[in-house]
């Protein structure tokens, strides 16, 4: 703990600091801009963060800059998000908010929460569910989180109040994102979903268009094939260090897969229509329900 010498300035209200500015810090910072909120940044790229201050950044996010800043979104790698909070916690305000944008969640909330008691600011575990095929600051854009869901990991020994009071107030930073909702969750219930509805289908869509056949899908490709190709193209540094983060959880979810494939190869090779129809009558029922119609 930082004696009463050494504890940081307090923060100016409203202020945010952003830790890299690729596509989801990018567009916390054109968003959080629009909105009225004083942003300031860093980027391992200078010359992006040069850019960014032409019309969308207020200063770069230094040393002295940290502890002046209400709430610092982490917008980094995993391991590099957790490195730079390591490094530069003694330098964070009392009571300020530091949030993530990380893919998994166990990792970093377990490094996290203990760095933030330490020095008496906050952690919360985020998530916003949106995003796209590319990356980096020139695709970021004001509006990516409109409407989007917004995953949320709070302190597990907060107090309901001072839980509900922390949460209310990261909100309001965070407003003129947008976001479309707010979902509380643990961080194994966050890695074990995440598993399914992001991280499977980032790898099934890699290895579908592996197929020799996918170099000569042009004029016989639709809509399925642009469904299911569309996070085929993937940022393979930063996918790789989510996966092996929440590999128990992904390689379940690889598993289970494999096994309900080779049940439609096995029907097809038998030429068991009967069989084949169920499969398929099965897999449009489950759809209809998880969407819930």
């Amino acid at each position: 703990m930082p004696s009463e010498q050494e504890k940081c300035p307090d923060f100016v209200p409203g202020r945010v600091g952003i830790v890299a500015l690729g596509l989801m810090g990018g567009s916390f910072a054109k968003a959080l801009h629009e909105g009225g909120r004083e942003v300031y940044a860093w980027n391992r790229t200078h010359s992006t963060l040069e850019l960014a201050e032409i019309d969308t950044v207020d200063g770069e996010l230094t040393d002295d800059a940290i502890g002046t800043c209400e709430m610092i979104i982490l917008s980094g790698y995993p391991q590099f998000s957790i490195d730079w909070l390591t490094a530069k916690a003694p330098l964070i305000a009392e009571g300020a908010i530091v949030i993530d944008t990380v893919g998994v969640k166990r990792v970093i909330c377990e490094r996290c929460f203990a760095i933030a008691d330490a020095y008496d600011f906050h952690f919360v575990g985020c998530h916003p569910m949106a995003g796209t095929q590319y990356s980096g600051y020139a695709h970021s854009r004001a509006n990516m989180y409109h409407g989007a869901p917004m995953v949320v990991v709070p302190p597990a020994h907060m107090d309901d109040i001072d839980r509900a009071n922390l949460l209310e107030r990261m909100k309001d930073l965070l407003a003129p994102c947008g976001f479309g909702s707010w979902k509380l969750a643990t961080a194994a219930e966050h890695d074990r979903m995440i598993a399914f509805t992001s991280q499977l289908a980032h790898v099934v869509s890699n290895a579908y268009v592996k197929s020799p056949t996918a170099q000569s899908h042009k004029g016989f490709s639709a809509g399925s094939y642009k469904d299911l190709t569309r996070v085929a193209r993937l940022n393979a540094t930063m996918w790789t260090e989510l996966f092996l983060d929440n590999k128990d959880n992904l390689s379940q979810e690889l598993g289970a897969l494999i096994g309900r494939l080779q049940e439609y190869k096995d029907a097809l090779d038998a030429g068991d229509a009967e069989r084949l129809h169920d499969l398929l009558a099965e897999g449009d029922r489950l759809k209809r329900e998880a969407e819930g119609r």
